[in-house]
């Protein structure tokens, strides 16, 4: 999924008074909705890479009862993927730290030890480990940390 497609998408799971299931179906809705809000012609929104043609493709692919939410890109805060970098400089070449790695890291003092260094806040801990467990519940403990670093 495309970096806006996943930006259309995102307020959408966060909006408290959604009640309807989120699903592929009801973004191709909300996105028809935008273009024509906008004046656009649906059947003419855009090239290939537009956001019409993202989600249909993904329809015709998945169904359009699919969960929207499985196909958002979630990544790391800026917080988190420079601990992860920070870790993954100090780690074993051939050890490949994961989610759960990184949560067994915060509770062995790594936040304070990089804080220690200028790497980090001192006060990241809380947020870092909150982070980790909300990436923990999406993608389990065995998920590699480097696959949702955020680069900017």
């Amino acid at each position: 999924m495309s970096e806006e497609l996943s930006a259309f998408i995102a307020p959408l799971l966060d909006h408290p008074d959604m009640d309807t299931p989120l699903t592929l179906g009801f973004v191709r809705q909300r996105i028809l909705g935008v273009a024509r809000a906008q004046g656009v012609e649906p059947r003419r929104f855009g090239d290939d890479e537009s956001l019409a043609s993202e989600i249909e493709a993904l329809i015709e692919e998945f169904g359009a009862d699919a969960p929207a939410a499985d196909f958002v890109s979630v990544k790391a805060s800026e917080d988190l993927s420079q601990f992860i970098e920070t870790l993954l400089d100090v780690s074993e070449a051939d050890v490949v730290p994961t989610l759960g790695g990184m949560r067994a890291a915060v509770a062995e003092g790594w936040v304070a030890r990089l804080a220690g260094k200028g790497v980090i806040d001192d006060d990241d801990d809380q947020t870092l480990l909150a982070e980790i467990d909300a990436l923990i519940d999406r993608y389990g403990e065995d998920t590699p940390a480097e696959n949702l670093l955020r680069f900017e």
